[in-house]
């Protein structure tokens, strides 16, 4: 082994350290297998600042091809809920700390993220226009006549009178999470943005087999 790749190999194993302390459900071997993915990942940007980390077509690439999402919409705010500093780029930290929901949240975690991918502009609410919007994209179109939007208009009308529980025709965090524990169902209500069981089963096998030695 190479004086060089032993460094790299004490600095992946101290940052996995630290962060096994500081996020939870991840040992330091676990932490440690991200780290390395995270860093092969890197290795296949494009884009030369990839001291920055990960960039949204990379990890847009990961969320379809490995999690199967669909919606550009969702997987835009998903890219922003991983990215906490807004500087357009995943970390190792964020990577490792989001991964840490999205694979193995508590429900509470669940609640508290899908609530932040469905409040688009960030102000604490999801409001009609909104669930408009992702209803809209997370639908399949069908070729009836009459007008989509009138339905998707109703299905906003109906969501709202089940989980609206302060009456003021929008969703603040507090009526989402009320719905959700009454009917965990509505978790992911505007459209997918958590994997499914196969999907988290498939990655972890990935992410958490044991590295070769080269």
């Amino acid at each position: 082994m190479t004086e060089m790749s032993a460094m790299s190999r004490k600095i992946i194993q101290n940052l996995a350290e630290t962060l096994s302390k500081q996020v939870k459900h991840f040992n330091k071997t676990e932490a440690e297998c991200l780290i390395r993915l995270f860093n092969g990942l890197l290795g296949e940007q494009t884009d030369r600042r990839v001291g920055l980390g990960l960039d949204r077509s990379k990890f847009r690439n990961i969320l379809h091809n490995t999690f199967g999402m669909t919606d550009d919409m969702i997987m835009d705010r998903v890219f922003r809920a991983f990215d906490k500093d807004n500087d357009s780029y995943i970390s190792v930290k964020e990577w490792v700390e989001g991964l840490a929901i999205f694979l193995r949240g508590t429900m509470d975690e669940k609640i508290k993220y899908c609530f932040d991918v469905y409040d688009l502009n960030g102000d604490g609410y999801i409001s009609r226009e909104e669930m408009f919007h992702m209803l809209k994209n997370s639908l399949i179109r069908q070729p009836t006549e009459e007008d989509p939007d009138e339905g998707i208009k109703d299905l906003v009308e109906i969501t709202l009178k089940k989980m609206d529980y302060d009456h003021d025709s929008r969703l603040s965090c507090a009526d989402f999470e009320k719905a959700v524990r009454d009917e965990n169902l509505l978790l992911e209500a505007f459209g997918t943005c958590l994997p499914d069981a196969k999907s988290i089963l498939a990655f972890e096998q990935h992410a958490f087999q044991e590295p070769q030695e080269r």
